[in-house]
C-alpha cells in the first residue's frame, strides 16, 4: 500500500511516449508524490504551474519555444525551493551542466533508467522533507519570537521593569529611537464580547489584527500587538508625529470599512527606550478618556499632560445631587429626575474624571435610587445587576447619563400608573377635601401635593385625569360656591367677603366672580335676593 502524496509533481517533454513512459513506469505514489499535470512545452509548464504550484518539476532540456534551461530559470527566479530535475540526451551535456550552474537538483540522460530516476526521486523527497521541517523550525521560532515580544513588550507596559531573564536576549532596536504609541479599542467591547461565541470572538480578534498589522506595515508602523481584550497597540517613529490626527482617523476608517466595528484611538507624547512603554501607555490611554465626553468615536491626543502624569484624580461623590434624586424617586418626580441628572452628568464633565471613577459615581448613585425604589415597593422586574452592567457598556458619559433617565423614567411612569388605577380615586378625594377645609387660606398647588405625598407634576396630572378640573379650577370653583353661598344667604359687603374666600383685594375677587358667573357680586345678590 502506498503512502498518501505529500508532494506534486509536473512532467514536461515534448515527446507523448516519454511522458507515459515516466508516469507508467515509476510508483509515484509510494514515494509519496503526485502527478498534477503534464506539458509538452515551456509555456505549457507554467500555465500547470500557476493552476497546482508543484513542489517537483522533471522537464526535457531541448523543448519547441521555451526550452528546459529558460524554463528552469524562470521557476527558480521566483521559487528557489523548488526540485527541478532535467532530461538531456548524450549529446546535450553542457545544456546539463549549465543547468546544474544554475539550481538544477539533478539530471537524467536519455534512455531513462527508471531504478536511477526512482533513486534520485527518493533524495529530492528527502531534500523536501528537510526543507519542510526547516520551515516548520522557522515559523515556530518567529512565532514565539513575536510571543516573546509581545509578551516583554507587555511587561513594560503593566509596569515590571525587570521582564524574565529569558526574554532579556530579544533586541527591542525599534524603542531605541524616539517613538510614540496609538492604543486602538473598540467601541462596545462589553456589548459585543457578550453577544460573540468563543469561536466568533477568536474570528473578529483575528480579523482586526491582520487589518491593523498590514496597515501598519504600509503606514510605517513600527511593530502592533493586542494588550487587552478589545485592545491594540502600534508604535510609530517620531518623524511621523505630524501625521497623529491622520494615522487615527485612517485607522478608524480601515477597521470600520472592513471589519464594520468601530473603535477609537487614543495617542500618546513622544517616548524613548523600552522603559517608557509604560508611561507612553499611561499617555495614550489618559488620552482615550476624552472618550467617555465624546458621543461618537474618534482619535484623541495627549497634548496637555507632561509623560507620566497620574490620571485625573477622582471624584468627589455629590451628595446634595443624591438627596435630591432620591427625592425626585420616591415622589416619583420624573422632571425633577431628568433635570437633576444632567446636574449630575455636568457636574463629571466640569471635574473631567476618568472614565473608571465616573462610572463608579454612576453605579453608586444607581444603586442608591434603585433602592429607594425597591422599599418603595415599586420595582417592575428590573434586575439590579442589569442596571450595572447597563452603566459598565455605556460608550460614553451622555449615554450612561440617558440610559440612567431611560431605565429609571421608565419604572417611575409604570408606578404612577400603577397608582393612579389602584387608589388614584382616593388620593384625589382626599386633595378635594383638604381643598375644601383650606380654600379660604393662601392655598398652594406645591401644599395640596405634599399632603397627598405626590410630585406636583404627577399630582398635577393625577388630579385632572380623575376630577376633570385642574388645581387652580376646582379651588376657583370651590372659593365661588363659598361666595354666592354667603352673597345669598348674608349681608356681608362685598368688599368683606374676599378675604373669607383666600382672596386679599376685592378688586380681583370681583374680577375672578364675574369671569366665573358672568355677573358681579353685587348683581348676583340682586338677583338672587
Amino acid at each position: 500500500m502506498g503512502t498518501a502524496a505529500k508532494y506534486k509533481v509536473i512532467l514536461v517533454d515534448d515527446e507523448p511516449i516519454i511522458l507515459r513512459s515516466l508516469q507508467a513506469a515509476i510508483d509515484w505514489e509510494s514515494l509519496g508524490l503526485e502527478i498534477a499535470g503534464t506539458a509538452k512545452n515551456g509555456d505549457g509548464a507554467l500555465k500547470l504551474m500557476g493552476e497546482h504550484s508543484p513542489e517537483m518539476i522533471i522537464s526535457d532540456i531541448r523543448m519547441p519555444g521555451m526550452d528546459g534551461i529558460a524554463l528552469m530559470r524562470e521557476v527558480l527566479t521566483n521559487h528557489p525551493k523548488r526540485i527541478f530535475i532535467v532530461i538531456s540526451g548524450y549529446g546535450e551535456f553542457e545544456y546539463a551542466r549549465e543547468a546544474l550552474r544554475q539550481g538544477a537538483f539533478d539530471y537524467l540522460l536519455k534512455p531513462i533508467d527508471h531504478d536511477e530516476l526512482t533513486s534520485m526521486l527518493q533524495r529530492a523527497v528527502a531534500q523536501l522533507d528537510a526543507q519542510a521541517e526547516n520551515d516548520r523550525l522557522l515559523h515556530s521560532v518567529q512565532v514565539l519570537s513575536v510571543m516573546a515580544r509581545e509578551r516583554l513588550f507587555s511587561e513594560w507596559i503593566e509596569g515590571n521593569d525587570r521582564p524574565l531573564a529569558y526574554m532579556q536576549w530579544m533586541e527591542n532596536s525599534e524603542l531605541d529611537r524616539d517613538y510614540f504609541m496609538a492604543v486602538v479599542q473598540l467601541d462596545h467591547y462589553l456589548r459585543l464580547n457578550e453577544r460573540w461565541l468563543m469561536d466568533e470572538k477568536r474570528l473578529w480578534l483575528f480579523a482586526v489584527r491582520n487589518i491593523l498589522e498590514e496597515w501598519s506595515s504600509q503606514h510605517g508602523g513600527l511593530t502592533v500587538f493586542p494588550f487587552h481584550s478589545g485592545e491594540w497597540i502600534i508604535l510609530f517613529p517620531s518623524e511621523l508625529q505630524g501625521q497623529k490626527a491622520e494615522l487615527g482617523n485612517d485607522l478608524i476608517y480601515q477597521i470600520k470599512r472592513y471589519s464594520k466595528l468601530g473603535c477609537s484611538v487614543g495617542i500618546s507624547r513622544g517616548s524613548r527606550g523600552i522603559q517608557q512603554l509604560s508611561q507612553a501607555y499611561q499617555s495614550a490611554t489618559r488620552a482615550l478618556y476624552q472618550r467617555f465626553y465624546s458621543e461618537k468615536e474618534g482619535v484623541f491626543i495627549d497634548l496637555e499632560a507632561p509623560i507620566g502624569e497620574a490620571p485625573p484624580s477622582d471624584l468627589k461623590y455629590p451628595k446634595q445631587l443624591e438627596t435630591g434624586l432620591i427625592e425626585s424617586v420616591r415622589t416619583l418626580d420624573t422632571q425633577r429626575l431628568t433635570v437633576l441628572l444632567d446636574e449630575l452628568k455636568l457636574y463629571i464633565e466640569q471635574h473631567t474624571a476618568a472614565k473608571e471613577s465616573a462610572e463608579r459615581m454612576l453605579v453608586e448613585m444607581s444603586i442608591v435610587l434603585y433602592r429607594q425604589l425597591e422599599f418603595a415597593n415599586l420595582l417592575v422586574e428590573w434586575p439590579l445587576d442589569g442596571l450595572i452592567q447597563d452603566v459598565h457598556e455605556a460608550a460614553n458619559l451622555n449615554e450612561s447619563i440617558g440610559m440612567l433617565k431611560k431605565a429609571f423614567t421608565s419604572q417611575m411612569e409604570t408606578s404612577i400608573r400603577s397608582q393612579t388605577k389602584e387608589d388614584g380615586h382616593s388620593l384625589v378625594e382626599k386633595a378635594k377635601q383638604y381643598i375644601l377645609n383650606h380654600y379660604h387660606k393662601d392655598l398652594s398647588i406645591e401644599e395640596v401635593a405634599e399632603v397627598v405625598d405626590l410630585s406636583i407634576s404627577h399630582f398635577c396630572t393625577l388630579f385632572k385625569q380623575v376630577s376633570g378640573y385642574t388645581f387652580l379650577e376646582y379651588l376657583t370653583e370651590c372659593r365661588m360656591e363659598k361666595a354666592k353661598y354667603i352673597l345669598k344667604n348674608t349681608s356681608v359687603k362685598v368688599y368683606q367677603i374676599a378675604p373669607l374666600v383666600g382672596y386679599q383685594d376685592p378688586k380681583y375677587f370681583t374680577q375672578v366672580f364675574k369671569r366665573a358667573t358672568g355677573r358681579t357680586p353685587s348683581e348676583f345678590r340682586e338677583e338672587t335676593g
